[in-house]
């Protein structure tokens, strides 16, 4: 085996790795990466959004009531689980690589998801949703890190929003799911099978995820310089592009990997404020949609019209994505967030407003597309604001601040099925409100930015 070249300092005769990624271009590297992340992340948006539609067969099956301590013990199972993960699994991606969380995560969410299906009790099913959640937890700061850390700078942020927007093909596989084997089983029996296939997807995901390497800038954050020149020399002939033979650059002192360095210095002020945008829109996001099947069918509507509905509220979300892809590179990532969230506090307000089942289906077909163009902006804006030690470290406590308010969401959108509506809606339309008014307020734009691998300086932006 050959030594390491030595690292190289800063200078002409070295190679900076942000020239090294823009140099090896957009290519099939990038867009096999993206499906892989996609079907992942789509297999994700299936779990979380799982009991949602399994939860009148499971109240069929144990005998709950609706709005009962069970059921929102249920649906935030999955979110409490999530919120321990976000944590723990991004901080380990930052410790160790991003590859070995990359490929555990998702084999642990297979099983546990698995699990779920063959739960004797609710007990034993709100352990396996938590230990689901926590899982899947760690999907969300790594694959986003991934993704961010191979695309050049100018395709950056429309890939980080195209990797979001497969949230909308879970959603759509989850309803239409659950629709189909609303016709062939009765709700009491067919959430054992909306489980068990909902697991499936992560398991070819995990087999398509084995040919991927390691993040070469974490390699190099960790002093890996011979690993993170290979991961690139794959990108390279997966490309068709030429690696240059310059040594790479040694990267700045990195900040020690904590979540308390994200409260540090200059950090602390994106690290607050991102925090609050993400604990916003999640509670609005996730108070409305885990109940929104329930509250449908309280309505009157019977079970294949609730998921047909929310089938095309799915639908209405792919514009969403498709716009804010589109903004965040010709407007920017703040404005675009901003932008969308401030939509979304309107529509939830018009939501109130309906009174015909026509209203009801427009205006909430506006907010899931308002919501998730949110959503993609959000994505693509984060893992840019944070330095490359800290990356997965400070993507895992953003969502674990939007971990904590799906913890609270379930209760709070329960009000929607206790005539409360508009305490409900007018809460979830001030969180979508402030979250707008805190994006603005971080003051940054990254668009064409490079990603920053140094903690920043003291007070600086």
């Amino acid at each position: 085996m050959t030594a390491a070249p030595p690292l190289p300092t800063a200078g002409a005769s070295a190679l900076s790795l942000d020239a090294a990624v823009d140099r090896l271009g957009l290519g099939p590297f990038q867009w096999r990466l993206l499906a892989i992340c996609g079907l992942t992340w789509a297999a994700d948006a299936m779990e979380v959004l799982l009991m949602g539609f399994a939860l009148p067969g499971v109240s069929a099956a144990f005998g709950l009531e609706r709005g009962s301590p069970q059921a929102t013990g249920l649906l935030t199972a999955t979110f409490a689980g999530m919120f321990v993960g976000a944590l723990f699994w991004g901080w380990l991606a930052d410790r160790i690589g991003r590859r070995a969380v990359f490929l555990t995560t998702v084999a642990l969410g297979v099983v546990f998801g698995l699990a779920g299906a063959f739960a004797p009790s609710v007990g034993w099913l709100a352990l396996a949703r938590f230990l689901t959640g926590f899982a899947i937890g760690g999907t969300l700061p790594v694959d986003y890190a991934m993704m961010a850390e191979f695309v050049p700078a100018r395709w950056r942020g429309r890939f980080l929003v195209y990797l979001e927007s497969f949230w909308a093909v879970g959603t759509v596989a989850v309803a239409g799911l659950a629709w189909w084997l609303s016709t062939l089983f009765d709700p009491a029996e067919g959430w054992r099978w909306l489980l068990a296939l909902a697991a499936l997807p992560g398991l070819v995901g995990l087999l398509a995820r084995l040919g991927v390497p390691d993040s070469p800038r974490s390699l190099l954050a960790r002093g890996q310089h011979a690993a993170a020149r290979a991961a690139l020399a794959r990108v390279a002939r997966a490309n068709g592009t030429a690696l240059p033979e310059l040594p790479l650059q040694a990267p700045p002192p990195a900040p020690r990997v904590s979540p308390a360095a994200l409260l540090a210095g200059a950090l602390r002020r994106r690290t607050v404020l991102l925090a609050l945008v993400w604990f916003g829109l999640s509670l609005g996001y996730y108070g409305i949609f885990t109940w929104l099947p329930s509250y449908l069918r309280a309505g009157g509507m019977d079970l294949g019209a609730v998921y047909r509905t929310t089938l095309l509220l799915a639908l209405a979300q792919v514009p969403g994505y498709l716009l804010a892809a589109y903004l965040v590179e010709r407007v920017g990532r703040r404005g675009t967030l901003a932008g969308f969230l401030a939509v979304s506090s309107v529509a939830a307000f018009l939501f109130l407003l309906a009174g015909t089942p026509g209203a009801v289906l427009g205006t909430s077909a506006l907010l899931s597309f308002a919501l998730l163009g949110a959503w993609g902006a959000l994505y693509a804006y984060t893992p840019e604001l944070f330095p490359t030690p800290l990356r997965t470290t400070g993507m895992g406590f953003v969502s674990s601040m939007a971990r904590l308010a799906s913890l609270l969401s379930p209760s709070l959108g329960a009000l929607l099925l206790t005539g409360q509506l508009a305490v409900a809606l007018g809460l979830f339309a001030a969180c979508f409100a402030g979250a707008a008014l805190f994006a603005w307020l971080i003051g940054i734009e990254t668009r064409g930015q490079q990603l920053r691998d140094s903690a920043l300086p003291e007070g600086g932006a």
